[in-house]
């Protein structure tokens, strides 16, 4: 008989959505994603919704392991409903200073 690895049960294995926003710049990018996100063990399916940027992954998988996978291919990329990683990855900088291009212009 064939030994079988059974999850222990403190670990939560109950098959779970996983959505992010990720950017996509080409139909090219969405195939990357997909193919890199299907090699997780344990994702039963990856769906892609180009115009929203929009990732969903349903299966028995770790939030922060899915989301470490894409940032190797997008490195922009966060979880969708979560307002503290979208403060994190966008945090309020100084405006840019205006040009001083039109001043070369005049000389």
């Amino acid at each position: 008989m064939a030994k079988q690895k059974i999850a222990p049960k403190t670990k939560n294995v109950e098959p779970q959505y996983v959505e992010m926003k990720v950017p996509l710049y080409s139909y090219g990018c969405e195939k990357k994603v997909k193919k890199a996100l299907k090699q997780i063990k344990g994702i039963y399916s990856v769906n892609v919704d180009y115009k929203l940027r929009k990732v969903t992954v349903w299966g028995i998988c770790d939030r922060d392991h899915v989301l470490a996978t894409i940032k190797k291919k997008r490195r922009e990329s966060f979880f969708w409903n979560s307002t503290e990683s979208n403060e994190q990855q966008h945090p309020q900088s100084n405006p840019i200073p205006p040009s001083k291009t039109w001043e070369l212009a005049k000389k």
